[in-house]
């Protein structure tokens, strides 16, 4: 008798932990199709980098850079400098490395909470905190020194990579070469072939109850 109990009591767990897992699979799934945040698809020759955008926590960078994306500025556009151990960055120069024309810079929304981690997409700028227009960096290891301090302004972080980070860290490795007063250029172009936006989706609703008849 206390066999034929423990083997109900197995089988018992069994099903609640094959119930479990169905009910965790469906809740990935669903999160997976119901995405509530915005999310950056960068595209290049060296493959995908995809990315999920601050947007509730700054709205004005996030949104700057959404217009650039939308209105495929940054189509053909190249990862213009790139440092191993620390950045890659691009978004401002043609293919010839002849700077694109920009609209008006943006004000510097760097925050002290949001720092310039491994795997963060952050503005970059002049010596001037609010000249940042269309270029931006992935930074490729903690770069604490670029955080908003008392004596920093700091580099504005909008967003993190979610996939693809290890081509982020390629395209810090290749080689480089100077051009002028330029630093830090790939000799071999490393081109952003488009950066595509996916605002949130939400889960469609129920049908409102209907009173029985």
């Amino acid at each position: 008798m206390r066999n034929s109990n423990l083997s109900l009591f197995n089988k018992f767990v069994c099903h609640l932990t094959f119930i479990s897992l169905c009910c965790f699979a469906l809740a990935s799934h669903a999160k997976e199709m119901y995405s509530n945040t915005t999310q950056a698809t960068i595209t290049t020759n060296f493959g995908i980098i995809e990315l999920d955008l601050f947007k509730d926590r700054v709205p004005v960078t996030v949104a700057n850079f959404i217009r650039y994306a939308n209105e495929g500025f940054y189509n053909n556009t190249i990862f213009h400098r790139v440092i191993p151990n620390f950045m890659v960055q691009g978004g401002g120069f043609d293919q010839k490395m002849r700077r694109k024309p920009v609209s008006s810079p943006i004000k510097n929304e760097a925050n002290s909470l949001i720092p310039n981690l491994r795997g963060t997409i952050a503005m970059a700028r002049t010596n001037d905190p609010h000249s940042a227009t269309s270029q931006f960096f992935i930074n490729v290891k903690d770069n604490m020194q670029l955080n908003k301090s008392g004596h920093n302004a700091g580099y504005a972080v909008f967003g993190k990579v979610t996939k693809g980070l290890e081509i982020a860290d390629k395209i810090s490795k290749v080689a480089t070469k100077s051009d002028g007063y330029m630093r830090d250029i790939p000799v071999d172009t490393i081109i952003i072939q488009s950066i595509t936006i996916t605002e949130p989706s939400s889960e469609p609703e129920s049908p409102a109850p209907t009173a029985k008849q």
